[in-house]
């Protein structure tokens, strides 16, 4: 079996991770791309009555922003395992390892301060009950929770007390209440009285068990999440795995153009750096891109000079030198009589000592 240095010098390999790199920034940008169209529909509908200012509290601004940075680190990572440019690669190697590392710091900090976390959570979703009516998005999302979950507000169902609608000093018919997603559910399938939840705010929780779910949210999900450890690993992995994949190809393949920009086979890499001219080439399988390898190479190998004989090369030096006067030609005959050697001989024995 081949060692994986052999492997990694192939064509098939390099085809390989190029291609299966270039598939998952495809497909990536294209999921961001969506995240991103249904970010913008969203806003311009949410833009028509604006009332929360929190990023936490408009949707539509979260998935603006990942569809954005999922779309534009995609696609620089697609055009640079397409062209095979190194640094448009190093660039999309960094971006995701910083993506990773603030997902993992975000996720620890969370877990040290767990107290202050939801504390931020209890405020924010506070701050989106005062404007449960105006908001659809977050109408939609705290309503599923509710009715997924079994729970009620934040911290608890009194939480529904900072609403206009349904502090208990207002008149309405929704006063002193809570939204009928809080309600208990007996059967399944069975007509939801909307104003199942009048007039709960005043009661204490152990007369409301029957009434209205009076867990909130924030404890219910992380009770949900401790029952289901293997859940929220998995959509831990499912979140973090595909960040990691892309990492370990850019790294694969960044590495791999490295060692062959080494070398004179990359039509990319070499020939501004030895002013060759395109046309000057058989750029035959080099594909429209001009970057895929070839076996020997595209530039052109000079000759090997045949070695030559040391009588032919004093030839070519007698040919090569002016006439010699015969005062010349009388001290070369001295100075070989002295020596004992002539030209010829004094190349082969030099041959014989290499």
């Amino acid at each position: 079996m081949p060692s994986y240095s052999e492997v990694r010098k192939s064509n098939h390999f390099y085809y390989f991770i190029k291609f299966t790199l270039n598939v998952y920034s495809m497909l990536f940008s294209l999921m961001g791309l969506c995240v991103l169209c249904v970010g913008v529909y969203a806003e311009v509908e949410r833009q028509k009555n604006r009332t929360l200012e929190g990023l936490f509290l408009a949707p539509a601004v979260v998935l603006i922003l990942l569809g954005l940075v999922m779309f534009t680190v995609s696609v620089v990572g697609m055009v640079g395992s397409l062209r095979d440019n190194k640094t448009l690669l190093h660039m999309f190697l960094c971006v995701l390892c910083v993506l990773l590392l603030l997902q993992a710091i975000t996720l620890a900090m969370a877990l040290i301060f767990e107290k202050k976390t939801v504390a931020l959570f209890q405020s924010t979703i506070r701050e989106g009950i005062k404007h449960y009516y105006d908001d659809l998005d977050f109408k939609n999302i705290l309503d599923y929770v509710q009715t997924k979950f079994s729970c009620c507000g934040g911290d608890e169902y009194k939480d529904w007390g900072v609403n206009q609608y349904h502090f208990c000093n207002g008149t309405g018919p929704l006063a002193c209440g809570v939204p009928y997603t809080c309600c208990v559910q007996r059967k399944l399938g069975e007509v939801i009285n909307t104003f199942c939840g009048y007039n709960t705010l005043n009661e204490q929780r152990e007369t409301l068990h029957e009434v209205i779910h009076v867990r909130g949210c924030i404890h219910a999900v992380n009770l949900w999440m401790s029952d289901n450890i293997g859940i929220t690993i998995a959509l831990c992995c499912a979140i973090g795995l595909p960040q990691l994949l892309g990492i370990v190809l850019s790294c694969v393949f960044w590495n791999l153009l490295v060692d062959m920009s080494e070398s004179a086979d990359m039509v990319d890499f070499k020939l501004k750096k030895k002013e060759i001219d395109y046309s000057e080439l058989d750029l035959s399988g080099a594909g429209w891109c001009l970057c895929l390898p070839r076996d020997g190479g595209y530039l052109p190998v000079p000759a090997a000079e045949p070695e030559l004989d040391p009588i032919d090369v004093h030839l070519e030096k007698l040919k090569k030198q002016p006439p010699r006067t015969h005062s010349q030609l009388r001290e070369l005959q001295q100075s070989r009589s002295a020596s004992g050697l002539d030209e010829v001989d004094a190349g082969r024995k030099q041959k014989r000592d290499h």
